[in-house]
């Protein structure tokens, strides 16, 4: 009988996949002394963590960026807050915006202007939720599949149904950006998604993060000519910031989230 507490043996397997291994459930179980099943609920709820990808018979390290968005929602809160305030800038009254699901979309959400007579669409679970009580927003909802690592709607109803309409503003949600492969992302029918949303919108703005500037992803959205803002961190590296800049694409800079403020 195995000696392991769950809730060890599950940290086991996560650091083996945080340093880049695969595991395979079969020889889990023989090491640990449980069943497989045992195993694979481990994998599950790491999956369902943001920490694994299941494959049959086991798991792999999880692709950079391929965080659940139940996850994402809790991470780096006043930085995605402090983006979603400079974004604001970009918008302008009446118009009818398409916010991507995105956790930093989430936070814009949150602060879209009250005098603005704003008609917002989103694919996100969590952006409708956060605009759904607001009486000053028309929001219009995507319906479809609910993936669960995106948190929101990617599938066929969802292309097609922003593919019939005429979006002022889209608010693009990003993976990745590099110089030389645009805004990237790490699911196939996200990129998909992306891709229509962006060719049905007239602008197209991104907010990202610091860890997401010069990340790889496999799937490519659009090249840095098809944003016409990026909104990065305050202390974005100033050397992608030039080298992005040089693409054609203008970038704006938040300030400090206001718990680093002085």
């Amino acid at each position: 009988m195995s000696n392991h507490l769950p809730l060890a043996r599950r940290d086991q397997i996560a650091a083996r996949l945080a340093q880049g291994q695969s595991v395979v459930a079969a020889s889990l179980a023989a090491e640990f002394q449980v069943s497989e099943d045992a195993i694979r609920r481990d994998l599950r709820a790491l999956a369902a963590d943001g920490l694994c990808r299941r494959v049959y018979g086991g798991g792999l390290p999880p692709l950079p960026g391929a965080t659940p968005m139940a996850v994402r929602m809790d991470e780096r809160r006043e930085r995605k807050a402090a983006l979603a305030r400079a974004a604001l800038a970009t918008i302008e009254p009446g118009e009818f915006l398409f916010l991507d699901s995105s956790s930093t979309n989430v936070a814009l959400a949150a602060v879209l202007p009250a005098d603005h007579a704003l008609t917002v669409a989103t694919n996100s679970v969590d952006i409708a939720a956060t605009l759904l009580r607001r009486q000053d927003v028309r929001l219009v909802m995507v319906g479809g599949a609910v993936d669960p690592l995106v948190g929101g709607c990617i599938d066929a109803t969802a292309v097609l149904a922003v593919g019939q309409m005429n979006i002022q503003r889209c608010f693009l949600g990003v993976c990745a950006i590099t110089v030389e492969a645009g805004v990237c992302t790490v699911d196939a029918g996200d990129a998909a998604f992306k891709r229509a949303l962006r060719a049905a919108s007239r602008h197209c703005v991104a907010l990202a993060t610091n860890d997401k500037l010069g990340l790889q992803s496999p799937h490519r959205v659009a090249a840095m000519r098809d944003l016409d803002q990026l909104v990065v961190e305050h202390d974005a590296p100033f050397a992608t910031l030039k080298a992005l800049a040089k693409q054609g694409t203008q970038i704006l800079k938040a300030q400090p989230p206001r718990e680093a403020a002085p």
